[in-house]
């Protein structure tokens, strides 16, 4: 499997915007789920926004909920991550992740993403 590739991190302030974009192969955005995830300092990476790419359906960590948006291209395999109204506490690393098994469970279920991106530092501060 081809890891995907982020783009888009960088430093804004309390209250600023940031879209992220998750590059991935064909094989593996077809039919398959795309998420985002996270990991502050000290902490342990947590699910942030996932769907799935045929139908487009969407879960989010009650966390971002209102405030972040994940999308998806699919003519060229894309899945971005609209982040707005940033708060300092979202300040940690963004991975892009998906599956290599499709069919099992929902694409919330966190634990079964086991592709990951190189990830891309986002830093909320005044």
């Amino acid at each position: 499997q081809v890891q995907p590739v982020e783009s888009g991190g960088g430093e804004v302030l309390p209250g600023g915007s940031l879209r992220l974009s998750c590059a991935a192969s064909s094989d593996t955005f077809r039919a398959n789920c795309m998420a985002w995830f996270r990991q502050a300092p000290g902490k342990e990476r947590e699910g942030v926004a996932a769907l799935y790419t045929n139908s487009g359906l969407k879960w989010y960590n009650d966390a971002v909920k209102g405030r972040f948006t994940i999308s998806k291209d699919n003519i060229n395999n894309l899945v971005f991550l609209q982040m707005n109204s940033l708060k300092p506490e979202d300040t940690a690393v963004y991975y892009c992740a998906t599956r290599d098994r499709r069919g099992i469970g929902s694409c919330a279920d966190w634990s079964l993403y086991n592709i990951w991106g190189q990830g891309t530092q986002v830093t909320v501060s005044s």
